[in-house]
């Protein structure tokens, strides 16, 4: 099942394991430049709200009532970074119009590990933008779909989808008990302390994703091999990007953070 709580999207696999839960949820940060420069992790600026679409259907366009899902406010060039947290091992795929953040090829469903196209959790903590070579990605910046900018208009020529699509698999099982639990168990005497495959999808008509600066970050390989994932068990949820005058429209208010100031660049030590 997928849960929205407290902003973050919370993927529970009750039927593979108890402990099975992945935390998703959608931080805000500067942008930084695109020189091609490598530039450190920019600072965060605390997490954009989440709304399920099913709230505002009777204000939405038909193909996001169509689909579900959930939405999020950013400002046109906003950057953001896609946070990660859970204990239980999961593999995760994330795509912007349906390219794939992490190998850059079309949106599938299944995980190929040749390249690898997930990313693996808790071992990966965060994710900020589009893999583009070892240890590199580029930042993940909200433009407008129509205008040439975003990720998926440069690779298929098209501005169809937008928004990001978000896939979790749970660890097997039998996998989680061999290699992991019994570990967690004996730690834990050391220290001496007393589905079925579902969907909740949705399209952005109006903003996608860029790729922006440039910035070092390790895509972690996959040590468990990809058989150790149950993908008879996953869950998918898109996730509409609303620019701030469709936020407004929508739920009758701005979103509730600002857009960066030149003061916030200039204390990050950022050009504006």
């Amino acid at each position: 099942m997928i849960e929205l709580l407290n902003n973050k999207l919370t993927f529970r696999f009750p039927e593979v394991h108890k402990k099975a839960v992945c935390h998703i949820d959608f931080q805000r940060t500067l942008r930084i430049p695109d020189d091609n420069r490598a530039y450190p992790l920019p600072p965060g600026l605390g997490n954009f709200p989440v709304a399920h679409v099913d709230d505002f259907a009777d204000r939405l366009p038909e193909t996001w009532r169509a689909h579900g899902g959930v939405f999020i406010p950013l400002y046109q060039s906003e950057a953001l970074w896609i946070n990660f947290t859970g204990d239980y091992p999961c593999a995760v795929k994330i795509a912007a119009g349906k390219i794939n953040a992490v190998s850059g090829k079309s949106w599938t469903t299944g995980l190929s590990h040749n390249p690898q196209d997930y990313a693996v959790i808790p071992e990966q903590p965060w994710l900020d933008g589009f893999n583009v070579s070892e240890d590199f990605i580029r930042q993940f910046v909200a433009m407008p779909l129509g205008d040439g900018f975003t990720a998926e208009e440069q690779i298929t020529g098209l501005a169809e989808h937008g928004g990001l699509q978000v896939i979790v698999y749970p660890m097997k099982k039998d996998v989680y008990v061999e290699r992991l639990e019994r570990i967690e168990e004996y730690e834990i005497g050391e220290m001496d302390m007393d589905i079925c495959f579902s969907r909740c999808e949705a399209a952005a008509p109006d903003m996608g994703l860029a790729p922006g600066g440039l910035m070092r970050q390790e895509i972690y390989e996959d040590e468990y091999g990809i058989d150790a994932w149950d993908q008879d068990n996953g869950y998918r949820c898109f996730v509409h990007l609303a620019n701030s005058e469709q936020y407004q429209v929508i739920t009758g208010h701005l979103p509730p953070h600002k857009p960066a100031t030149a003061k916030d660049y200039t204390s990050a030590g950022l050009p504006w």
